[in-house]
């Protein structure tokens, strides 16, 4: 793999990562992979583990957040006729597992960071730290919501991952796409890099080829259309912009503009079935 990019950890350890581009599958990949990575995840400043709204960032991401849930269970909704059982990958602090048992799910959900799990359990929602919790049971939806990108040994978790799914099932799988408008503009500093907490960095060509191996296929995409705000504030405030918010908000709008035509959006949902 040649070198695609330098780029650095702006949010915790301020360390600098390689991204180096896999060709054959279309996908950039974080080097080094620490081996510790937990330690990059213990920080306030990593919001999925919290609830904070203590920064104006905070309250932003958590006001938005209420809405994207809301949409979140309609797209499940859409793929099925009746709620049924969902698995819910990375579940943070609870917050959509608790929206989804609401309408009806029988839910279940995996979370390896023990702070986030305390706070799903505060709302009643048990976590299993690690998937294997759930060998030999089948769901009729997985969601993982800005989560692949976290996974190791990315192979073997995705065949784990499509072992637990109905053979009628969706797969829904939500990632940075680092092909859109935003990506290119900030290039080092866009903030949907993450490293080296995301680890991998998709396109539609890389998603595709990924689940085709384990007979799966993408049914249809679609966009997520904030995030190309909230990725262009964070990127703005890693470049230390103080006019951060307004030159946020015309790069995600042009991005956003961009992507209607090109279909790059800053992040995608995947929708996957098995291969027929």
């Amino acid at each position: 793999m040649k070198l695609f990019l330098k780029t650095k950890d702006f949010s915790v350890s301020k360390e600098d990562f390689e991204l180096h581009l896999d060709e054959d599958l279309d996908m950039l990949v974080t080097n080094p992979q620490p081996e510790d990575i937990a330690a990059y995840y213990e920080s306030e400043d990593y919001i999925s583990h919290t609830d904070s709204k203590k920064s104006f960032t905070d309250k932003l991401y958590q006001a938005v957040k209420q809405k994207n849930l809301r949409n979140k269970i309609q797209l499940i909704e859409n793929q099925h006729n009746n709620p049924n059982t969902l698995l819910d990958i990375g579940a943070g602090t609870g917050d959509f597992l608790v929206m989804a048992q609401s309408k009806g799910y029988d839910v279940a959900g995996v979370e390896p960071n023990d702070g986030a799990r305390q706070l799903a359990l505060q709302k009643g929602v048990a976590l299993e730290p690690k998937l294997d919790g759930f060998s030999g049971t089948k769901f009729q939806t997985i969601t993982l919501w800005h989560v692949l990108e976290h996974l190791p040994n990315l192979q073997d978790q995705i065949s784990d991952i499509t072992s637990l799914l109905e053979e009628d099932g969706t797969l829904i799988i939500a990632v940075p796409n680092f092909k859109s408008f935003d990506a290119k503009h900030y290039g080092s500093y866009w903030a949907g890099y993450d490293v080296p907490r995301h680890l991998w960095h998709f396109s539609k060509t890389s998603v595709s080829k990924l689940f085709d191996r384990h007979g799966m296929e993408v049914a249809s995409i679609r966009p997520m259309w904030f995030d190309a705000f909230y990725v262009s504030m964070l990127s703005e405030k890693y470049k230390g912009n103080k006019w951060y918010l307004p030159n946020a908000f015309f790069v995600g709008l042009w991005s956003n503009i961009k992507a209607v035509s090109s279909k790059e959006h800053s992040s995608l949902i995947y929708i996957l079935k098995r291969r027929k």
